[in-house]
């Protein structure tokens, strides 16, 4: 049996959602004229009670369309140092934006509002603007972590004081929505975009949608045409993000619970250092003697397991949609013999 915990996103469609794009009715969404990406656009805005929303082909690129719109040339973007559009997205915010970064050591992926207003530059004419907050939940490289509603409050009312706009990267965001039991309008009324991913933990085979008012969209619409992002017939896929949303949602709470039996039988094993909290479907732990980070993926390999590097020493499982119980218990009886 193979199992991966490389990502979740190496999820299949399931047969009632090849089901679901098998029937689903199409047009050329960039004339606005297909109804199944209307319907999952309609559908996202109202889950977070936003306007309006846009569906892209990735994750990276609704960030991207959200950097852009939300900044000026060399402006500025305030972020935590493991956040994804400054780890994983190529240098884009100077790329397309042509803006700085501005990174915050924080907590496991997270910062406060005390780190933030420490870090807005004065307005002098030799320093970048600060125009830009943006959190990620969950926390990819921190772990899987995520924010409450309480400490993304403090944060919104400083962004408001200051001139700031707030941009969520809510990639993972429902797998923290269904272990807070907080509600996605909740978590829409603080933000001024946000992204989220239907191809991860929800298990669609591609897109993400980003979601903000009306005329934040209007703009994020021209600048998906610019960077490539404008589809055609993509209704067979939108009616696979709109399945998953009906049908995917409450169901990442198993995600999260093997992740943490995962992270139990981990901290008892002689052969790993330390193990991050796990809080939703993501472990992060680190090796040590006698293995580095590489020569324990081999073992994992010849045993069936494929899983990520994330440093020397440091490796990162992920649980999905396709990782069975029957997975779980294989897992974790090869970790208990290497």
């Amino acid at each position: 049996m193979s199992i991966n915990l490389i990502s979740d996103t190496v999820t299949r469609p399931t047969p009632a959602m090849l089901q679901a794009m098998l029937h689903a009715e199409v047009g050329d969404d960039v004339f606005g004229e297909d109804p199944s990406v209307n319907a999952l656009e309609a559908k996202a805005a109202v889950l977070f009670g936003k306007a309006a929303a846009v569906y892209c082909p990735s994750g990276t690129m609704t960030n991207q369309i959200a950097l852009k719109v939300h900044t000026q040339p060399l402006d500025e973007v305030i972020c935590d140092e493991y956040s994804h559009i400054y780890q994983y997205e190529v240098g884009g915010y100077a790329f397309n934006s042509g803006i700085g970064i501005n990174l915050i050591k924080g907590q496991n992926g997270k910062i406060t509002s005390e780190q933030i207003a420490a870090a807005i530059k004065p307005d002098y004419d030799w320093l970048p603007r600060t125009s830009l907050v943006v959190l990620e939940n969950t926390a990819n490289k921190g772990g899987g972590s995520y924010y409450t509603l309480e400490e993304i409050r403090p944060i919104r009312q400083l962004c408001t004081e200051r001139g700031l706009k707030l941009h969520l990267d809510g990639a993972r965001l429902f797998n923290a929505l269904v272990e807070t039991g907080e509600n996605p309008q909740q978590v829409g009324a603080l933000f001024d975009s946000i992204s989220i991913c239907l191809s991860k933990g929800l298990g669609a085979p591609v897109g993400s949608l980003l979601i903000g008012d009306a005329a934040f969209i209007r703009q994020a619409r021209r600048v998906r045409k610019a960077l490539g992002g404008g589809m055609r017939q993509a209704g067979y896929l939108a009616a696979a993000g709109i399945y998953a949303l009906d049908h995917h949602v409450m169901r990442l709470k198993t995600d999260n619970e093997r992740a943490r039996q995962i992270g139990q039988v981990l901290q008892a094993l002689p052969y790993v250092a330390t193990v991050r909290p796990v809080q939703t479907n993501i472990v992060i732990f680190d090796v040590q003697s006698p293995y580095t980070a590489a020569t324990f993926l081999e073992k994992l390999a010849e045993q069936g397991i494929k899983a990520a590097a994330f440093g020397p020493q440091t490796i990162r499982f992920v649980t999905h949609l396709d990782f069975t119980d029957t997975m779980l218990q294989q897992t974790l009886e090869i970790l208990c013999k290497l």
